[in-house]
């Protein structure tokens, strides 16, 4: 007997008849609508990511090494023109430059370290030393904007020269800071003695978070004894049972209100009459399980749109559906199709020294992060 989980509708009352809700009934049919509509998104925009990530590594990261090894050579066609004696001093400046710049870039970010002895050619310090102090300048910089930004004060050995080390150390010290307000904040209000209405609050407070946790747990172990294998005899029914339990266990493990209700449509525990019974103080349990449970799956719908921005460079608002990553992505191969093959062009125009010398009085000598060629 197939066990695989089937879409139970879960809503009280229907549309065509029609049926007259209370407040509590609309908040959790509309509650369930968006849990429904935020799961399903969740997941289309997971599997697109996966089969972005996928793409990323057979059809764009090959382009991109390519393009970057065509660079490289150029960088070597202006380290031999340089040698020679057909260019002028003026010339030879703004090659050095050029090699320096370029090399510099396609060694550190792009990693081909084979680039270091044409660097250093052209740099009295040599890529290491110079990379070094780059990453220190970098690195003061960020202990600036930081300290700046959060008041947070860095150990002077505190290693902080990549951006992750950076954001670990920074995440730390707030919720070091956090942990010390909240911890100042406890103490305080232990020595403020509580007025009645405070702890009449507090106590109400408590006695609805067990009662939410309750309403989850009442509909699990309801489950649980109908579907728990232990005692099950027949073979085939145990296996059934066991599979059953797994997603049951799963739906209480996250508080997964809206899978525990299904599951008890599925296997007919409860029905649409049951929905529509639901006392008040239990719907408003329920509704205050699926706010949260909505608002966790809210969140990590931003938290992959946030991922996927820093893996394809779009702003996180822009990536919103498949079709979004994906016109996106065959954006990005197709402008570096078109570089690949100017690139290619360049260098062949540029070997000739004539072309060379033409193209060098159009350049000027420009810092690392001003660059727009190549």
């Amino acid at each position: 007997m197939s066990t695989q989980p089937q879409h139970h509708i879960v809503q009280i009352g229907s549309p065509k008849e029609k049926t007259i809700l209370s407040k509590s009934q609309k908040e959790f049919n509309r509650l369930i609508r968006k849990i429904e509509k935020l799961s399903s998104d969740l997941q289309t925009l997971s599997e697109a990511a996966r089969q972005i990530q996928i793409r990323i590594q057979r059809d764009y990261r090959p382009l991109v090494d390519q393009y970057n090894q065509f660079r490289a050579d150029l960088v070597l066609l202006f380290d031999r023109a340089y040698g020679m004696n057909d260019y002028s001093k003026t010339e030879k400046k703004k090659l050095a430059d050029l090699i320096r710049n370029m090399a510099f870039e396609l060694i550190d970010t792009h990693g081909i370290t084979e680039l270091k002895s044409i660097y250093d050619k052209y740099d009295e310090e040599g890529f290491d030393k110079t990379n070094t102090e780059s990453e220190e300048l970098t690195a003061d910089l960020m202990k600036e904007m930081m300290s700046n930004m959060f008041g947070i004060q860095f150990d002077e050995n505190v290693d902080v020269s990549d951006p992750q080390k950076m954001t670990d150390y920074v995440q730390e010290q707030m919720a070091q800071r956090e942990a010390e307000r909240q911890q100042q904040a406890a103490n305080s209000k232990a020595k403020k003695p509580k007025s009645e209405k405070q702890q009449a609050r507090e106590a109400k407070k408590l006695v609805e978070e067990r009662n939410v946790t309750k309403a989850v747990r009442t509909l699990y172990m309801d489950l649980v004894k109908a579907f728990h294998p232990d005692r099950e005899p027949d073979e085939a029914e145990k296996v059934r049972k066991t599979e059953i339990m797994h997603r049951v266990t799963e739906a209480y493990e996250k508080s997964d209100l809206l899978a525990l209700l299904r599951l008890q449509l599925e296997f007919e525990h409860i029905d649409q009459a049951h929905l529509e019974n639901l006392a008040e103080e239990q719907l408003r349990y329920y509704n205050k399980i699926l706010k949260q449970q909505a608002e966790e799956l809210d969140n990590e719908f931003v938290d992959l749109q946030h991922e996927l921005a820093s893996m394809t460079g779009r702003p996180a608002y822009l990536i919103t559906s498949p079709i979004a990553l994906e016109f996106s992505l065959n954006s990005d191969i197709a402008q570096l199709k078109r570089d690949i093959k100017q690139i290619k062009q360049d260098s062949k125009t540029l070997a000739e020294p004539s072309r060379l010398k033409q193209w060098l009085k159009t350049y000027r000598i420009q810092k690392p992060d001003d660059l727009s060629f190549f």
